[in-house]
């Protein structure tokens, strides 16, 4: 079983700048879409950040001009480093923990995996 991992989670203040990392156990094969989301304290989990094999994108109206998802398929140090989020100009109200998740397709058959998640603190 596929196991995602996120990390890059910590405190910064407003107008800072973070990336966020997604990790897999092992070499998934069949990806058609990965995303980025989050979950604030008592809201509802919500996709901010997706981008499909393609290499399109899709951001929500939220994080548009302020966060980047982007595959590193020059990365020799660990072919499982699946995706990143380079977000900027953070505001309090992304304070959440983020996730990762993978879609795949493999003749039909599809599953997707996600991550435990990482903290992502916003704060003077």
């Amino acid at each position: 079983q596929v196991q995602l991992k996120e990390s890059g989670g910590r405190l910064v203040q407003p107008g800072g700048s973070l990336t966020l990392s997604c990790t897999a156990s092992e070499n998934v094969v069949g990806i058609y879409a990965m995303g980025w989301h989050r979950q604030a304290a008592g809201k509802r989990r919500e996709m901010v950040a997706r981008i499909m094999s393609d290499g399109s994108t899709w951001y929500h109206d939220s994080v548009k001009g302020r966060f980047t998802v982007y595959r590193d398929s020059n990365s020799r140090d660990n072919a499982n480093d699946l995706m990143y989020l380079a977000m900027n100009n953070l505001e309090t109200s992304d304070t959440a923990v983020y996730y990762c998740n993978v879609d795949t397709d493999i003749a039909n058959y599809r599953e997707d995996y996600w991550g435990v998640g990482t903290e992502v603190t916003v704060s003077s």
